[in-house]
């Protein structure tokens, strides 16, 4: 037998977007995953309860501090100025990571593409970002995707968005070996005491081939391997399995709180306004931006401007001309080819500034009220804002189907939800769709249900498995929440939890106690301001 290789590596972090029982238990009888489920088998697994919101941006944030949303800061895709928008990104996770506690306690970290790390902050390590950084990202320490690219060939943070059916699939095999190859490289580099490699492809399958067994197949053997691959270079002491949500089926309805909310009188409309990104705005962005092609020279956007808008005031928005291109399967083929002028005129939009009340991302779970004094034409006095949330509680709570069942399991102030300095920053009323099964979607124009816009979701259960040294593979996870992650992985390398994170030491491994690490200096905000990553979003359906 060969010796095993002498490595520095205490824990290996692995995270798999999107991860869940459901998707790995066909995998895992089909042995088409043979590494992780070794991890699962050996080692103590349970589900793995999500936050709100269990998407992504906000999740992973969660997951590798520790903290809730009202504490770091993110509360989903977008980070919001009065009303104005910006992707998030790492300048927005105001709360030490895994890997900056662990420097303080001078220990040394690899961090190959998790989310919402760019730009990356200084520690004793290497960071390559993911998701949500740009295609090319500043890295930790400088020059270090460079040294990457000439040791390994390409890099890529998301596949090229031409990509399409088996070539797109394709790529998702290329990014995941990237992520794995990536990983090995600074493994060696950098001989760090904890590991941690994120796959995003896990999730993006699902959006992208909703139904597709074989392609889902495809991603995680892809996954396997590099996985197969890292723990025989690395040998880590210690593997932790974790996801930031699960993902299956919509079998509900798509739900329209801002159509609820203007037969109420709360939100006000508008054809001329910008609101918020669309199916036709992002595409026409990026034909501005010579990215999807070019106009014939004699289109009349003016003309096609003037014909929309006066469709529009008749009724005929553009969500209803896209309703009637997808089901001919043209909306795409419109969508790239639309003036960003003329998709605006056509879009009837929430009147932001106009309204009382209104949801702006679906994806933040919540309705945000216009108030005076917060918001650049707030419209709502203080003295009455407390009585709107509550009326807002109320309403919401009594919302059913078409079907009869309701469509919220809660619905609460943001304080029921969130704790931290960063509350105000949440939704002022937190709305949790009933077993993530209904779609909330912020349109306006088509009345308040239809059929789901997406036919996958994110789940609340995903799944974590930890294996290896000290670890007792009997003990019962059952009740394991995302919080929990950051405080287990510091336990598995016998430090102790900051005394803010809003997680345990899971029972598989043994607690070391909490301590008062420095205080977190935020610092300011950076933009994103990247029209690439904004269409990407826009691709996978988190922006409307």
């Amino acid at each position: 037998m060969a010796d095993r290789p002498q490595t520095s590596m205490e824990t290996l972090l692995v995270g798999l977007d999107a991860g869940c029982r459901s998707v790995l238990e066909p995998l895992f009888e089909n042995g088409a995953v043979p590494n992780l489920e070794s991890l699962f088998e050996t080692g103590a697994a349970g589900p793995l309860e999500s936050q709100v919101p269990p998407w992504t941006p906000s999740a992973w944030p969660s997951l590798y501090t520790g903290v809730n949303p009202g504490k770091h800061g993110v509360f989903g895709f977008l980070a919001f100025d009065g009303y104005d928008w910006d992707v998030v990104n790492a300048s927005r996770v105001r709360e030490r990571t895994l890997w900056e506690l662990l420097d303080d306690r001078g220990k040394s970290s690899v961090v190959v593409n998790a989310p919402v790390t760019h730009p990356p902050r200084e520690f004793d390590g290497g960071l390559i970002p993911g998701y949500t950084a740009p295609e090319d990202p500043d890295c930790h320490p400088d020059g270090l995707l460079d040294d990457v690219r000439e040791e390994l060939g390409d890099y890529r943070v998301y596949a090229p968005r031409d990509a399409d059916g088996a070539e797109k699939v394709e790529w998702y095999e290329r990014l995941v070996a990237m992520r794995g190859e990536a990983f090995r490289y600074l493994a060696d580099r950098f001989d760090p005491e904890f590991g941690f490699v994120q796959f995003q492809q896990t999730d993006t399958v699902f959006h992208e081939f909703p139904g597709d067994d074989e392609t889902v197949r495809t991603v995680y053997e892809a996954v396997d391997r590099q996985v197969g691959e890292i723990l025989e270079q690395c040998d880590p002491d210690v593997v932790v399995v974790a996801s930031d949500h699960g993902m299956g089926e919509y079998t509900g309805h798509e739900f329209r709180p801002n159509e609820l909310l203007r037969d109420r009188g709360l939100v006000e409309t508008t054809t001329e306004g910008e609101g918020m990104p669309t199916w036709s705005t992002i595409a026409a962005n990026q034909l501005r931006d010579g990215e999807s092609g070019k106009r014939e020279a004699d289109d009349d956007p003016a003309l096609l401007e003037r014909a929309v808008a006066g469709l529009a005031s008749v009724g005929v928005t553009s969500q209803r001309i896209r309703a009637a291109l997808d089901a001919v399967g043209l909306a795409e083929f419109v969508a790239e080819r639309v003036p960003t002028d003329v998709a605006r005129a056509g879009s009837e939009q929430v009147d932001f500034p106009a309204s009382r009340a209104y949801m702006r991302d679906r994806i933040e779970l919540g309705v945000r009220v216009n108030l005076e004094g917060r918001e650049p034409d707030g419209v709502v006095p203080r003295s009455r804002y407390d009585r709107l949330c509550d009326d807002l509680v109320d309403l919401l709570s009594d919302v059913e189907t078409p079907d009869g069942e309701p469509v919220f399991e809660r619905v609460a102030r943001r304080e029921e939800v969130f704790s931290g300095p960063y509350v105000e920053e949440a939704p002022d009323v937190i709305t949790v769709p009933r077993e993530y099964d209904e779609f909330l979607s912020t349109r306006v124009g088509d009345g308040r249900f239809a059929p789901p816009s997406e036919p996958y979701n994110h789940k609340r259960d995903g799944i974590v498995a930890i294996s290896g040294a000290g670890v007792d593979p009997t003990a019962d996870l059952s009740d394991a929440h995302l919080f929990d992650v950051a405080p287990t992985v510091l336990a598995t390398m016998g430090v102790p939890a900051a005394d803010r994170m809003d997680g345990s030491v899971l029972p598989a491994v043994g607690a070391v106690g909490t301590e008062s690490y420095p205080a977190f200096d935020a610092g300011g905000a950076v933009a994103t301001d990247d029209g690439d990553v904004e269409a990407r979003l826009a691709d996978l359906g988190y922006l409307e």
